[in-house]
């Protein structure tokens, strides 16, 4: 038995060095019970959860956004382009998805769609959305601004095909009212209409309907954060919109009405230009033909006058020789007055005002300079939608604009002074060749004055009557700033929830929450468990473990089968080994303590001296716990004992000794009255005397002794013992306090020291195999897998 238990000590220091992957497992494995259920309970809730989830789907389309850098939808309007019709400013696919993204197209797009009227029809567990399939349409204009800002909710029950009843708060019935009448209601006006795509006058009978009406201003960040506008790719300006609904049909809607208004606006700051070049030619039209309405009535009164049809011939050589001269002189005059409508227009108009362009000639400067500002102006209009002046961009764009409005006027001016110059020389050289014609008649030179009057007059209105035919064109030929190549399309299957998910998560929580549970009960749990306990901390020998019986037999027959009496035996034949070196002639001592009270040392030490009785053998019980004696609550017996015997002179040791009921050569001496002064009273020389009779009388004496970790009373009579049992409680003890028996085995204060297990769950027979092997009461008296389960 020693070498067994020295080999048995050294695998314990090999073990402890050692992780044992099957002791962990087997750890876990033991609970297989409890990991099936919490999977099944965690299924039915992810299974529970899937059939009331409101499931969410994603709707996307694709467009392709006007790019100039990346040669995007004006590629395919580069012909009018050609001809001057498509000037504007330039398009930047990151702009383009900020303005796709902003605040107030979204704003709009709620408003047009109607997306803060929810209808529900309510449902015994889940009520779920209708979006086209209410079979009324209903409006509400509230009363002022603060009901603007609240919940309204309104509940409806159908009556007939012509009559509702409105519900107010608790269902109450607030009245019955006809299809299309208008209600006055305290928070304001509503209105209810039936749904022309119901042509079925049973869709109007019993019926419920709860109608939901959202302030835009709460509506509005959901739509503005679930929309997801990103570029496919940084080399084209193709754009996918993205957004997620529980509606499906909602968020197609959704997608292609925010495109639809984002081209409309689009177009409209593209006409800002071309409206205004067409008001400003319609007023200076207006005008031109007034005035040459004008001219055309005095050439007719000089005519009439002078009695003139025709010019002399003679004047028709200095006409020739000065017609080159007369056509520069008219088209500097268009020039010039071209040149000052535009600097009047310049500076009675603001930095937000539009230039017209393609009014100069193409040579100048200023008609690029004018084209650069018309840009510069629509682009500061459009970011001033979603942008304040404080904003980076709004102020450099204002100081670009300020800038070259002053570089236009400059151009102007120049351009003004030049035809002047231009116009002076021309009329020089007119002069002089006019000189030569003093043969003819002032009549003549009277004419010519009048009719290049004309002539001017019906050159600027011709000019601007192209002007706004060109004008008229471009208008009609605006395009799209954002051509859709997929339609709006949701998908079939929702992204959210996610079955496979949802359900692999159910069952990796399933499995995890036991383990945790175990991992950290095991963690937190300092008490000793099983022998595998002992065994690793300590090199103590180990007699065996006496598992908790459930028959509650406090002293084992020899009919008792159960897998407690079975350890009790198993602990006899090793203590045997233990006792082979005490000579045979006397009887063999053998001590049972503990570290702390409450461990079972009674328990075993009167069960196993019963069990060593029933061998045969002589054996005499002591209590020696003389402080708290626990032996009378387990057998009937003389009060009296030990310190009544160790007290008087003249005692009769046999006076005190009681045998055992039911029991052969089974008896017992009892600890006796509690004295005062318990270490003295062991330090008496009675006490070895009271061991040398027992011996000469009993096979042997098995001694229940008090706990080591509190008093010195065993280690005072630890000299008689044989053997020492050191008992230690399962799930009682903590393992810090192993250092105790470890200390007393190190340095042999108590002799042949060995160690039980008291009190060992049966559930822990993942570290062994148990006691009895299946047979007696155990068998007979065992539970269901599930008793056991919630057995505590």
């Amino acid at each position: 038995m020693e070498n067994y238990n020295q080999q048995n000590s050294g695998n314990s220091a090999v073990e402890t060095s050692s992780f044992n992957l099957r002791e962990e497992v087997d750890k876990y494995l033991f609970h297989w019970k409890w990991f099936v259920l919490s999977v099944i309970a965690f299924v039915v809730i992810g299974y529970v959860y899937l059939r009331y989830a409101t499931p969410i789907y994603s709707a996307s389309t694709t467009i392709l956004v006007k790019d100039d850098k990346k040669g995007g939808l004006a590629s395919e309007f580069s012909g009018l382009s050609e001809i001057g019709l498509l000037g504007g400013g330039k398009s930047n696919v990151d702009n383009e998805i900020e303005i796709l993204k902003s605040r107030t197209l979204v704003e709009k797009t709620i408003k047009t769609l109607r997306l803060n009227y929810s209808y529900i029809k309510e449902g015994r567990v889940k009520s779920p959305e209708i979006y086209k399939g209410a079979n009324v349409i209903i409006n509400f204009e509230p009363k002022d601004e603060e009901t603007q800002t609240k919940k309204n909710v309104f509940k409806l029950n159908g009556i007939s095909v012509s009559q509702f009843e409105l519900l107010g708060d608790n269902d109450k019935p607030v009245g019955t009212y006809t299809y299309g009448q208008t209600i006055k209601l305290p928070n304001g006006e509503l209105t209810v209409v039936k749904n022309p795509k119901f042509t079925d006058t049973s869709s109007f009978k019993d019926y419920q309907l709860v109608c939901i009406v959202y302030p835009i201003q709460d509506v509005l960040p959901n739509y503005v954060t679930g929309l997801n506008v990103a570029s496919v790719s940084k080399l084209n300006s193709v754009v996918q919109l993205s957004y997620q609904d529980a509606v499906p049909s909602r968020a197609e809607d959704f997608l292609d009405a925010l495109v639809a208004i984002y081209n409309s606006e689009a177009i409209e700051d593209k006409n800002i230009v071309s409206e205004k070049t067409s008001e400003f030619i319609a007023k200076r039209l207006a005008l031109i033909t007034q005035e040459l309405t004008v001219v055309e009535k005095d050439v007719e009164s000089f005519k009439k006058a002078n009695n003139l049809t025709d010019i002399p011939a003679e004047a028709e050589m200095y006409l020739q020789s000065t017609s080159v001269y007369e056509k520069n002189i008219i088209e500097t005059q268009i020039q010039q007055n071209v040149v000052a409508s535009i600097i009047s227009f310049l500076k009675r108009s603001d930095n937000s005002a539009l230039i017209p362009s393609n009014l100069t000639t193409e040579d100048s400067e200023s008609g690029s300079l004018i084209t650069e500002f018309n840009s510069l102006v629509l682009e500061r209009n459009r970011i001033a939608k979603g942008a304040t002046e404080a904003n980076t961009i709004m102020i450099n764009l204002n100081a670009q604009i300020t800038a070259l409005r002053a570089n236009i006027l400059q151009s102007l001016l120049r351009l003004q002074s030049n035809l002047e110059i231009k116009r002076n020389s021309l009329n020089r050289q007119d002069n002089l060749i006019a000189q030569k014609k003093e043969a003819v008649p002032s009549l003549e030179r009277e004419f010519r004055i009048i009719d290049r009057q004309q002539k001017v007059k019906e050159a600027l209105y011709l000019y601007l009557l192209q002007k706004r035919e060109e004008t008229a064109l471009s208008l009609a030929a605006t395009e799209n700033n954002a051509k859709v190549i997929d339609a709006a399309k949701a998908s079939k299957t929702p992204v959210s929830p996610k079955k496979m998910i949802i359900m692999l998560i159910c069952l990796i929580a399933g499995l995890l929450i036991p383990f945790v549970i175990i991992y950290l009960n095991d963690l937190l749990n300092t008490k000793i468990k099983t022998r595998m306990d002992l065994d690793k901390r300590l090199m103590i020998p180990f007699l065996g473990d006496i598992p908790s019986s459930e028959s509650h037999e406090e002293i084992m027959n020899a009919n008792s089968r159960t897998s407690a009496a079975e350890a009790v035996r198993i602990v006899r034949t090793n203590l045997e080994f233990m006792l082979s070196k005490v000579p045979k002639d006397k009887g063999k001592t053998i001590f049972v303590t503990s570290t702390i009270p409450g461990e079972g040392k009674t328990f075993i030490s009167v069960n196993l001296a019963s069990t060593i009785a029933l061998s045969g053998k002589k054996v005499i019980l002591v209590g020696l716990d003389i402080r708290n004696p626990k032996l009378t609550e387990y057998l009937d017996v003389n009060p009296k004992g030990v310190t009544n015997f160790v007290a008087s002179q003249d005692a009769n040791l046999a006076d005190f000794i009681t045998s055992v009921p039911n029991f052969r050569n089974f008896d017992v001496l009892a600890s006796g009255i509690i004295p005062p002064n318990p270490v003295e009273l062991l330090m008496d020389d009675k006490i070895t005397e009271m061991f040398e009779q027992l011996k000469d009388s009993y096979d042997y004496i098995l001694v229940d002794t008090a706990p080591v970790s509190l008093v010195t009373d065993t280690l005072l009579v630890a000299t008689n013992a044989d053997a020492f049992v050191y008992v230690v409680r399962a799930n009682y003890l903590d393992r810090r306090m192993l250092r105790v028996p470890e200390m007393f085995f190190n340095e042999k204060k108590l002799p042949n020291m060995a160690m039980v297990l008291n009190d060992t769950k049966m559930t822990n027979k993942g570290y062994g195999y148990g006691y009895g092997y299946g047979y007696g009461q155990d068998v007979t008296n065992k539970k269901s897998w599930f008793q056991k389960l919630f057995k505590k």
